[in-house]
């Protein structure tokens, strides 16, 4: 009887054509099969989210780094701006009035509250939000969420529950100072860090899944939970995923159905403190990055390998800073600070030069820790970032060794889906990504 050799079997270059084929989620799922697949095919992770401008709809790619190609995902109508991504979903804000997590890769999404109840806060600004971290494994029945609103609140909303939950954070009192980022760490705990370099701890009691809220289920007091489903092709162009307007189309219903302060679902209670009990520039940093910090306008939280880290950039031009004690202190455009917890010591916060291998990717999504010796397409002790005034809308890498950025290794324009004119969003993970901002088996912070 003639034997049939294993899938496991294949040659590695011929799995590999056939992954050139795959869309992003059967390429993951490929991936799963094996050890030899896994080994064979290059994790997709990590990858620029873009997106290019159309008439109606704004087609999403993910642009992996370690295969060097792109993944189309699914279309969206103009309107909607993306505040965060965390292990394969994205967070939307939808004409600044609904928002949304949405898994493109599953196509599932959870319709979440508006954030403007009330009268409480009536200008624009105080309920502007500027990004939402999420648990992993998100699921209907099963997450939180939080988002910076305004200037010094924290929004937070959990499974269940018909509206957000506030909580004024106590900033520095400093002119400028203001909320930058949020992240996600473990056992329901956010992160929240200020303009001047403060941090602040949000952490919700043990989660526990509920009821689902879906639309069969659930009176009109529980949150919207749908599976995007396809319509008829005639009803899109060939250029648009029929996602879009299915998304277009719920959201239209959830802006009117999206219940009002009317029953009992409401968040379990939070605490918020700051994670140092006092707050101040020489307590905090030692000399010169105490000065330095009022010059680097843009900062983001991450952990990495147990560790708390804060990354400063100066997003303006170059400067050349006078010290308090004498001397000056040059700081380059788009150069890069990264500051180490150390909880117990004074300054608490310790400047960096090796990060281990590691790599960290920040910006809008949950930033993320990885380590990135042998991984193709991505190099070791780098900061990957996105912006910058000379290099708006494009992934770059910080070499912290050389201290100099240059643009990431990314897929080329005109390899991207659909032939269009792209700008970058965020960094995009699966849900495989061995080392992230919620990884908690080695934390190495005290509060």
């Amino acid at each position: 009887m003639k034997s049939f050799r294993r899938w496991a079997d294949l040659p590695p270059d011929f799995l590999c054509c056939i992954g050139d084929r795959l869309e992003l989620k059967w390429y993951a799922s490929a991936r799963g099969v094996c050890t030899s697949w896994r080994r064979a095919l290059v994790p997709p992770s990590p990858a620029l989210l873009v997106i290019a401008k159309s008439d109606s709809c704004y087609p999403y790619a993910a642009a992996s780094l370690p295969t060097g190609r792109s993944f189309e995902l699914t279309a969206f109508i103009s309107g909607w701006r993306c505040v965060g991504s965390s292990n394969g979903w994205l967070a939307f804000s939808v004409h600044e009035t609904v928002y949304v997590l949405l898994n493109p890769i599953a196509a599932v999404q959870i319709i979440l509250p508006p954030l403007n109840y009330g009268d409480e806060y009536n200008s624009h600004w105080d309920w502007w939000v500027s990004k939402i971290v999420f648990t992993p494994s998100t699921a209907k029945d099963d997450f939180a969420a939080a988002a910076i609103c305004g200037i010094d609140r924290i929004a937070y909303i959990t499974a269940g529950a018909t509206r957000w939950a506030f909580m004024g954070v106590r900033l520095s009192g400093e002119v400028g100072d203001k909320l930058t980022d949020v992240v996600y760490t473990d056992k329901g705990k956010f992160y929240c860090l200020s303009m001047y370099g403060d941090v602040h701890v949000l952490r919700l009691p043990a989660r526990r899944c509920r009821k689902p809220a879906n639309a069969e289920e659930a009176g009109s007091s529980e949150l919207k939970f749908s599976v995007l489903r396809p319509l008829p092709p005639a009803r899109h162009s060939s250029i648009v995923s029929p996602l879009c307007w299915e998304n277009y189309q719920m959201l239209l219903m959830s802006e009117d159905e999206v219940p009002p302060s009317q029953g009992r679902r409401l968040n379990p209670p939070a605490t918020l403190k700051p994670l140092l009990p006092r707050f101040g520039p020489t307590t905090l940093f030692a000399p010169p990055y105490d000065t330095v910090r009022d010059f680097t306008s843009a900062k983001n939280l991450v952990f990495c390998d147990g560790n708390l880290y804060q990354v400063w950039r100066n997003e303006s031009c170059t400067v050349t800073l006078r010290l308090p004690a004498g001397g000056q202190r040059r700081v380059a455009e788009n150069e890069i600070v990264v500051l180490k917890y150390c909880p117990g010591r004074q300054p608490s916060w310790d400047v960096v030069k090796d990060l281990g291998g590691y790599s960290l990717f920040v910006g809008t999504n949950n930033a993320v820790s990885m380590y990135a010796e042998g991984v193709p397409g991505l190099r070791g002790n780098c900061v990957y970032w996105i912006g910058g005034r000379a290099t708006r809308n494009k992934g770059m890498v910080f070499d912290m060794k050389s201290g100099r950025s240059t643009p990431c290794r990314a897929p080329q324009a005109g390899s991207l889906p659909g032939g269009h004119d792209y700008s970058t969003v965020c960094w995009y993970f699966m849900s495989d990504v061995i080392n992230n901002s919620y990884n908690g088996s080695r934390q190495n912070v005290e509060e």
